[in-house]
């Protein structure tokens, strides 16, 4: 794979779970395969703890980085508001980071994440055909 990443986005009634990845297109069931094991480890294993901790980390670290302009403050204001959270979610988020255990990651995934009903989007050259 030439570069893989992930992101949550969470609405009122639903959220979305994406992983986006490059690799040459007779390696995308390879790619899949893989990111289908690491989900399904999520469940099964609990998180290694310096890895915990990293995630955690940059976690925190992003509290701050989300308001270090006047427009990452009102997007972030206009998002807890459309989620009708508090203006200091960010800060009550970081307490409930600080107390996240490998248990508590491996029950989210669990409850939340079903690996085998994922759908995949394929973009890029069309499979050589067949002569």
């Amino acid at each position: 794979m030439y570069f893989v990443f992930s992101t949550l986005n969470v609405g009122l009634t639903r959220g979305v779970y994406q992983v986006e990845y490059g690799c040459d297109p007779p390696n995308v069931p390879k790619a899949r395969a893989i990111i289908l094991k690491n989900l399904k480890d999520l469940q099964t294993k609990k998180v290694p703890a310096s890895e915990l901790r990293q995630v955690k980390m940059g976690l925190l670290r992003d509290i701050p980085l989300a308001e270090s302009s006047v427009d990452y403050i009102a997007r972030g204001w206009l998002a807890y508001s459309i989620l009708d959270l508090p203006l200091d979610e960010p800060v009550r988020a970081a307490r409930i980071y600080v107390q996240l255990d490998a248990q508590d990651v491996q029950n989210a995934f669990v409850k939340w994440l079903r690996p085998d009903d994922l759908v995949q989007v394929t973009q890029g050259p069309a499979p050589p055909t067949k002569k």
